[in-house]
């Protein structure tokens, strides 16, 4: 999953005409921890969506903007339009979010 670096590069990529699968966590999160335990098994699962990561502590206007208030979170975007927003207490187990992975 490749970090997302730069608010540029972010915008770059949601407006890009892939599916685009972002997820917003911060180094001290212990649920997002818990997340990277089992998302590695779930990403090939899903060849369609093009995974990225980005730090909300980092990026606390993106954050806002996206109305990202829990963590972990996973926002899909496709050409530039938020299509779906995983948020932190339905990102608990690897069933929770292949549910909402399977809707993209």
């Amino acid at each position: 999953m490749q970090e997302i670096t730069t608010a540029e590069q972010y915008e770059k990529i949601i407006q890009s005409d892939n599916k685009i699968a972002i997820k917003f966590y911060t180094t001290w999160c212990p649920d997002c921890k818990r997340l990277d335990m089992f998302i590695g098994d779930i990403l090939p699962k899903f060849p369609h969506l093009t995974w990225y990561q980005m730090d909300r502590d980092k990026f606390p206007e993106i954050a806002e903007e996206q109305k990202v208030l829990g963590i972990p979170s996973i926002l899909i975007f496709s050409k530039g339009e938020k299509l779906g927003h995983l948020h932190s207490a339905n990102a608990k187990t690897p069933e929770e979010v292949e549910a909402f992975l399977q809707k993209f």
